[in-house]
């Protein structure tokens, strides 16, 4: 893969946000040795300003579809769990 394409995340399969209790869940599955590292971001506007939180965890998946999948599962979870204390 060219320094391009891991800079700008060329070659990386892209999942569509999911809207959840007014946070947005972006699926970003991180290729690492022919597998796929749970990811995501997770985003929400906060007094007028765009707030993100990274969530990056050890499991691993066979392909990125998975792996987005669990992502925005495990990123539900926090949200549930820590709710805005999550942003800040």
């Amino acid at each position: 893969m060219s320094l391009f394409s891991k800079l700008f995340g060329g070659g990386r399969p892209a999942q569509k946000p999911v809207d959840y209790k007014g946070f947005q869940i972006f699926p970003d599955p991180i290729k690492e040795n022919g597998a796929y590292r749970l990811a995501a971001r997770i985003e929400k506007e906060l007094a007028g300003e765009r707030r993100s939180h990274r969530l990056i965890r050890a499991d691993t998946f066979q392909s990125a579809e998975a792996a987005g999948d669990a992502a925005i599962g495990k990123a539900r979870q926090v949200i549930d769990e820590q709710g805005d204390g999550l942003l800040g």
